[in-house]
């Protein structure tokens, strides 16, 4: 998964071919510092605010992770479903209130993630370590391939999409009003919260704990796991990143079929963005959802898996 928001622009990489800047970007530094020193004095609000405003935080939470796995992950970089207007301009907002860049240069990166995992090109690259992958990536300047390559890529369905472009051009208002006012105003006037509570808890604690599960998918799910369906790549299968990430820890299965709108061959099983997907079809605000065959899935399994899921898939179960 791409960028958090203070990750440097497009015109600051390293600067020679080949070399990996260890250049420090302290401004970043200095500010996931204190976001997380924040999020940990959070935890001693907790128990001075109300209730309802614990369950507030927890449904903030949950559109932030909407905003980026049924969002800009795989309807914006993967193409894997396709929404309505209603649900584009939903899921938009929920992304600027998960504050990882907007959805334009999220979906950019992450298809150069894909077509480049594990180099110099893919923007956390995994190989040079878990703090790295996991948030050293934001602390020094992008490698000059991650710029050039995306350069590279067909972005044009981006371009063309009015909900990406029109966040795109307000971003940093949306993401004042979507991360930051909404959830700390909703619990002080609804019922009386105080902005402190609310704020460390609905928007700090909150924000601070998105970021981190995010960025799990771009550590732990590419170090710790297995491989059932492809071991000659990186990315595994964790279920505590399936947990966390509401059903983006299938990670092996997704760079085997990034093309798959369930990241899953379980279907609904862990896997609360694929619910939520199902959920909007139903309700005629989403369609086309993209799948891979029960027998394009048991061929790649025999063929480069690493045998620890065994032969029957969930889907093939259900077709029986």
């Amino acid at each position: 998964f791409p960028d958090c928001a203070l990750v440097c622009g497009d015109g600051e990489y390293e600067k020679a071919d080949g070399w990996r800047s260890n250049e420090i970007v302290w401004r970043n530094v200095i500010l996931m510092a204190l976001l997380h020193v924040g999020a940990v004095y959070s935890l001693l609000v907790i128990p001075r605010a109300k209730a309802l405003t614990w369950v507030w935080s927890y449904v903030c939470f949950i559109m932030t992770a909407l905003g980026v796995t049924a969002g800009v992950h795989r309807l914006w970089s993967h193409r894997s479903y396709r929404a309505k207007l209603p649900l584009r301009v939903f899921l938009a907002a929920a992304n600027s209130m998960a504050f990882q860049n907007d959805i334009y240069e999220w979906a950019r990166d992450h298809r150069v993630h894909h077509k480049f995992s594990e180099t110099d090109a893919d923007p956390h690259n995994a190989t040079r370590g878990f703090f790295f992958a996991h948030i050293g990536w934001l602390f020094v300047r992008k490698h000059r391939d991650v710029i050039e390559k995306g350069k590279k890529l067909d972005v044009t369905d981006l371009l063309a999409d009015p909900v990406v472009q029109f966040q795109r051009k307000y971003y940093k208002t949306s993401v004042l009003i979507m991360c930051f006012l909404v959830p700390t105003m909703v619990p002080w006037y609804f019922w009386g919260e105080t902005l402190w509570n609310s704020y460390f808890l609905a928007s700090i604690l909150r924000y601070t704990v998105s970021l981190n599960v995010t960025w799990l998918v771009n550590s732990a799910a590419h170090m710790y796991g297995n491989r059932p369906y492809d071991q000659n790549i990186s990315p595994r299968e964790n279920r505590w990143v399936t947990f966390g990430a509401i059903g983006e820890g299938f990670h092996n299965f997704h760079h085997t079929f990034p093309f798959d709108y369930s990241t899953s061959e379980f279907g609904l099983r862990f896997n609360p963005t694929t619910c939520f997907i199902d959920l909007m079809c139903w309700m005629g605000l989403a369609s086309n959802r993209k799948k891979a065959s029960v027998e394009i899935i048991q061929a790649r399994k025999l063929r480069t898996g690493d045998g620890s899921y065994g032969a029957v898939n969930t889907r093939q179960e259900k077709e029986a």
